[in-house]
């Protein structure tokens, strides 16, 4: 019995070591199949459609975009090549990745854009949908030939294998280039004040739309604004489910929504963000993007868990691009002071539908 026992546990480690390896080999072999789509989509010889990207804010400049980089560098891929496809005016975003630039919104209504985004059901881009394609066949008319696609769903894929837990953080490391990002000039500068604090707070799993959430955010802008102005980037637009926070321009509190159009609302914030001093808003969307625009970015949640993996991404993000300092912020450590304050005021929220995770 105990010679018996002596074989049965080395047998058995064996057994699980060699299921772990075949596991192993299998999200090799899944990473591996990607890439191979990938340099058949560069090998082509095509003008390459990057996109259309269709899906979150945050996913955009923390994940795709750098994933262009990390493409373009390891599969040599000359940018005059590629056609970045977006909306909202991003074009700076896709500065070094692609030669030319089309704006989804020039060509699509937003209501139709809405309608269409929510028939597939999914708000990340798992797959080409058929509104992929119009979009696609859309940007053929423009350029007047043919294109390859490289489609969101192949980094979604790619990095399904971090998100589950299948590949560690070296691997996303491997297969993202994070750099600073040159913002564009949409409005006139004068019309911004000198100095500034850019705030968006908009309504996600991470910080929902409650009662205390609102009055510890009408608290934390107004405690800004006694010390240095607060330009609000709150859009006014229902572009996608997050409803922005809105706490009415006053004083040293200025709104930016008179300057934003579907058309050009990202690239006006872009503009803002990196001229301000400082950045504070939800965590996710454009909080991704502030310290690659050389801005220190304070972010807010009160749920972590909705946040999954994307902190610590963007901790490092920050780090390894040289960009703007990053901290996450748990808005439940601010409500003690925003009760204690006194303020009656509470932040509204925009009509929209059920908000979502970053």
């Amino acid at each position: 019995m105990n010679l018996l026992r002596r074989f049965k546990r080395p047998l058995r480690d064996a057994l699980r070591h060699r299921a772990e390896l075949r596991e192993q080999l299998q999200w090799q072999r899944a990473a591996w199949v990607v890439e191979r789509e990938i340099d058949a989509v560069v090998s082509a010889g095509r003008t390459i459609v990057a996109g259309p990207w269709l899906s979150e804010v945050g996913f955009e400049a923390l994940y795709w975009v750098p994933f262009l980089r990390w493409v373009k560098t390891a599969f040599r891929l000359d940018p005059a090549r590629v056609v970045a496809v977006s909306r909202g005016g991003v074009a700076s975003w896709y500065e070094g990745i692609a030669g030319r630039y089309v704006e989804i919104w020039d060509h699509v209504d937003p209501a139709e854009f809405a309608r269409r985004t929510g028939e597939r059901g999914a708000t990340k881009q798992l797959e080409i949908s058929a509104f992929d394609r119009e979009i696609v066949q859309t940007v053929e008319r423009v350029i007047g030939e043919r294109v390859a696609v490289l489609h969101p769903s192949l980094m979604y894929r790619l990095f399904s294998l971090f998100w589950s837990g299948q590949r560690p953080q070296s691997f996303l490391d491997a297969h993202t280039r994070f750099e600073p990002i040159a913002p564009p000039r949409m409005i006139d500068p004068a019309r911004l004040p000198r100095e500034y604090v850019a705030v968006k707070f908009y309504a996600a799993q991470s910080l929902p739309d409650t009662p205390e959430v609102r009055r510890t955010l009408a608290w934390f802008v107004e405690s800004l604004a006694e010390r240095t102005s607060v330009v609000l980037l709150d859009t006014g637009l229902v572009l996608d489910e997050h409803a922005d926070y809105s706490f009415g321009a006053s004083g040293r509190v200025v709104s930016a929504r008179p300057w934003m159009t579907p058309a050009n609302n990202l690239g006006v914030q872009t503009q803002i963000i990196a001229g301000a001093q400082a950045f504070a808003g939800t965590c996710g969307s454009v909080a991704w993007l502030a310290p690659m625009l050389g801005v220190n970015t304070s972010a807010v949640y009160v749920d972590p868990k909705w946040l999954h993996a994307h902190l610590g991404v963007m901790l490092r993000a920050s780090h390894r691009a040289g960009a703007g300092h990053f901290a996450a912020l748990d808005l439940r450590g601010l409500a003690p002071l925003a009760q204690g304050s006194g303020l009656m005021a509470q932040a509204t929220l925009a009509s929209s539908p059920k908000p979502k995770a970053p």
